[in-house]
């Protein structure tokens, strides 16, 4: 027989959290708080949020608002540095080992989307098929199979092709990617990985090698087809869960150390399994996750039957006691999937109170999620391979490095497309002005494989603001006095057709 001390029994119920294990403490929960405070990472308050709202003019996404993204790293420092018109890119990705995406899968995603869309600015998707094979039991041909297959899902979030590469580590490994990984994997000693992963001696070489894959796309030379070759061309912004927090923890420490900037991270808490936050939702049970593949009536029968419940055990009991919202995992589902603030507050409100009963409460999300599951599979049907190779850009096209920022240059400066015919049109002369800004001190100039127009200056902003100072029209000046002319003729046709209906409005009603 044997016993337990005490302190064995603290050790064994600790929490424990890592990139490829997360399990609760003895009360079943996970002590965000503890998990800020023992990673080093910092809480996002109101402030922060408030000047996000700010610098895109648009309203903070409700994983933002709610709590559910809550921790970072310098992301004050990526909002300091845009709001000052410096651009950044994002990062993030996927560790593909089942068919198809649970709704867990899709946070991350639906959150990068809302960031790429509110800041403008590129995204590269990485899928790490070779960590899973090094990982799970899986052959390397099925793991490469399920990141494509996982990569549709992906798409039919809605990310701009335009701007976002999805790439596989199997596939992509291309020469810059590789020295950044032998720079990052210098750096770290093995004493130094065993800490910040917990390698044991059973841990294969594969695994213990791998931490410098996941870390090398924080740097933009990683990507020479999008970004160019400067290492601090751009910044950038990672949002993942806090679990992976490890290996960006490394990354930052030895980014100095190869020539390049900190990334900056966005953290979210885990979304909860379905039968339970201390539950674990795998694809060996079905019954654990709602999956995008999931008909109405599957997502409807696994949220009656499984979903956890902090409600009362019967009518009574609920409506004396109300539910407990803390463990209720319908409850905490609406808060990752219920766009109305002011309904999932009176939701709250009268679940808590014992006003409203479970089964009202798991109908509720039932109706939230059937619709948003079924929008996502109409979406994934469009994705072809055709689709998918826009976003794999399998033969690396350079891009043009501004036309990455093309939306936030629009904000800025308007339209720049030439319009078609030609002529002496302000959308012209803005289209010749972006291209002239193109020419930076020191660019990329017909460099095999680089982005055109990538920077190879770290000064290209400040290169770039001196030039267009310099190349501004001077007030009085023959352009300048045509620009104003120009903006005082749009104004009075747009005075114009303004009136002319109000006039036809006057007429209608006579």
């Amino acid at each position: 027989m044997t016993t337990t001390t005490k302190g064995e029994e603290e050790e064994e119920s600790e929490q424990v959290v890592t990139p490829w294990d997360v399990s609760a403490g003895a009360d079943g929960k996970i002590d965000y708080t503890k998990l800020v405070r023992e990673f080093g990472c910092s809480e996002i308050d109101e402030n922060l949020i408030e000047r996000i709202e700010r610098c895109t003019k648009t309203k903070a996404h409700p994983f933002l608002r709610r709590g559910l993204f809550f921790a970072h790293r310098e992301l004050d420092e990526i909002v300091s540095a845009y709001e000052k018109g410096e651009k950044f890119y994002l990062y993030t990705g996927r560790g593909p080992s089942s068919e198809s995406l649970h709704l867990g899968h899709l946070v991350p995603f639906q959150f990068t989307k809302w960031l790429q869309d509110a800041f403008k600015v590129p995204l590269v998707i990485q899928l790490t098929d070779d960590e899973k094979f090094l990982w799970k039991d899986l052959q390397l041909e099925d793991c490469r199979r399920l990141a494509r297959e996982n990569a549709k899902d992906i798409a039919a979030c809605g990310f701009n092709p335009e701007t976002t590469f999805i790439f596989a580590d199997a596939s992509y490994m291309c020469s810059s990617f590789y020295v950044n990984m032998v720079k990052i994997a210098k750096c770290v000693t093995f004493n130094q990985a065993k800490g910040i992963f917990g390698f044991t001696g059973d841990s294969n070489i594969g695994q213990i090698g791998f931490p410098p894959v996941q870390a090398a796309p924080s740097f933009p030379d990683c990507f020479p087809h999008m970004f160019g070759m400067n290492k601090k061309s751009l910044k950038c912004l990672i949002p993942c869960a806090i679990d992976q927090d490890p290996y960006f923890r490394m990354t930052r420490d030895v980014s100095h150390r190869i020539g390049g900037y900190k990334p900056a991270l966005v953290e979210s808490r885990f979304f909860p399994a379905l039968k339970g936050e201390s539950g674990k939702m795998s694809a060996s049970d079905p019954t654990s996750a709602i999956y995008v593949t999931d008909t109405a009536k599957e997502i409807k029968n696994k949220i009656n039957k499984h979903a956890f419940s902090g409600g009362g055990a019967t009518i009574e009991e609920q409506r004396e006691n109300g539910a407990n919202l803390e463990v209720d995992v319908p409850w905490k589902w609406l808060n990752f999937f219920l766009e109305d603030d002011e309904k999932l507050k009176e939701i709250g409100e009268k679940y808590g109170s014992g006003e409203m009963l479970t089964g009202e409460i798991k109908q509720i999300l039932v109706d939230v999620l059937t619709p948003m599951v079924e929008e996502h599979q109409k979406r994934r049907a469009l994705v072809t391979d055709e689709v998918l190779d826009v976003y794999f850009n399998p033969t690396k096209t350079p891009k043009v490095f501004l036309d990455l920022f093309r939306e936030y240059e629009e904000k800025e400066f308007g339209k720049w497309e030439k319009k078609k015919g030609g002529g002496d049109s302000e959308n012209d002369d803005l289209c010749a002005a972006l291209e002239e800004k193109m020419k930076l001190e020191g660019a990329t100039e017909n460099e095999e494989g680089c982005a055109i127009g990538a920077p190879k200056s770290e000064d290209w902003l400040r290169i770039r603001k001196e030039r267009m100072q310099r190349d501004a029209p001077t007030e009085g000046s023959k352009s300048a006095l045509k620009k104003a002319a120009k903006i005082k003729a749009a104004a009075e046709k747009k005075a114009a057709e303004k009136a002319a209906k109000a006039a036809a409005r006057g007429e209608a009603a006579t």
